[in-house]
């Protein structure tokens, strides 16, 4: 049988597009906060930078929302690789074994953002993305969500406000102690379902930056906010890493390339969508916003520092002496 040079150059593309297709590289991108927070827009950022970098080798799938796992399901499914990337909150590597991450949850450890990218950009970081390996995961980046603060239905203005509220946190130790600290009760629910844990009165309080805060719609059922500024909610952006280390190495740096592009975005609109976040919750007018007295502060920072001693059995005094050393932070100084 005889074909002609057009069908047989149909043929021959065809065959090329198979190829291609099949050539390429899909990267499913799971988080559980929505898509208009900045870890959604980083996630958005880096996906269209991957895809450009690679030159569409590689396309990277994003599901934000909880749209394929929630809290406690994400992790195992990035170790069986039914994911291939994440960026969950530090807070869940402790249960994952890797407890040194837990440092990042503890109060007023970072003043500032500086500070704190002292330790993220800095050796105390690549420290701690090391200690991954060993649980079959490659970290890439921290990305910044921002400083958290307290909500509840009631004023939280002095240290024994908050006592005896059922707080919603994550799955945390060192969140836990520090809620026993204040005289709270912690209560660990998955970020999707902390709106309707606040609105049916499961929990009376809870704590984020303000970004998550309006984005989830919280100050829909949450009548007080206090910018206490006590702690830091960040992400680290890790992948499988049997699929990362079975990339092509020119692959592999092109999308380490994205990853930097996609951190500078993560960390630079951070600040900015949690101010707007928080102007938004304002004009709202469903929100009673306080900022705490200098006086205020200094006695909840007094009541919360504790904690790290505390949970140093747990963390590592080593680790946490590193971001001491990293941040100048001295809690004898209180």
């Amino acid at each position: 049988m005889r074909f002609s040079l057009k069908t047989t150059l149909a043929c021959a593309l065809l065959a090329v597009g198979a190829t291609v297709a099949h050539a390429q590289t899909v990267i499913k991108f799971s988080h559980v906060v929505a898509q208009d927070t900045p870890k959604g827009k980083a996630a958005e950022f880096f996906a269209k930078k991957a895809g450009e970098l690679t030159q569409g080798k590689v396309k990277v799938e994003v599901y934000a929302n909880s749209a394929l796992y929630k809290d406690k399901e994400e992790m195992e499914a990035l170790q069986l690789g039914s994911v291939q990337m994440l960026a969950p909150s530090l807070a869940k590597f402790g249960p994952l074994g890797v407890k040194e991450f837990e440092v990042f949850d503890l109060p007023f450890i970072f003043d500032n953002r500086d500070d704190l990218h002292k330790v993220t950009t800095g050796e105390v970081g690549a420290k701690l993305m090391k200690k991954l390996q060993t649980r079959g995961i490659t970290g890439l980046a921290f990305w910044d969500n921002g400083f958290k603060v307290f909500s509840a239905n009631k004023p939280l203005h002095a240290v024994t406000d908050y006592k005896g509220l059922k707080y919603r946190i994550q799955s945390s130790k060192v969140l836990e102690e520090e809620i026993r600290a204040l005289g709270g009760i912690p209560q660990v629910i998955a970020f999707g379902e902390t709106y309707q844990a606040l609105q049916t009165g499961v929990v009376d309080a809870t704590e984020n930056p303000p970004s998550n805060f309006y984005t989830q719609k919280m100050h829909e059922v949450q009548k007080h906010l206090s910018m206490t500024n006590h702690g830091y909610l960040g992400y680290a952006v890790i992948v499988n890493k049997k699929f990362w280390d079975g990339l092509d190495a020119t692959v592999r740096g092109q999308l380490e390339d994205a990853m930097r592009q996609a951190t500078a975005y993560a960390n630079q609109i951070a600040q900015d969508e949690n101010d707007q976040s928080l102007e938004a919750v304002k004009k709202s007018g469903k929100t009673t916003i306080y900022t705490p007295t200098p006086e205020e502060r200094a006695a909840l920072k007094k009541a919360l520092v504790p904690v790290h001693d505390k949970m140093s059995g747990r963390i590592g005094k080593e680790i946490i002496q590193d971001v001491y050393k990293a941040t100048g932070f001295d809690p004898k100084k209180l």
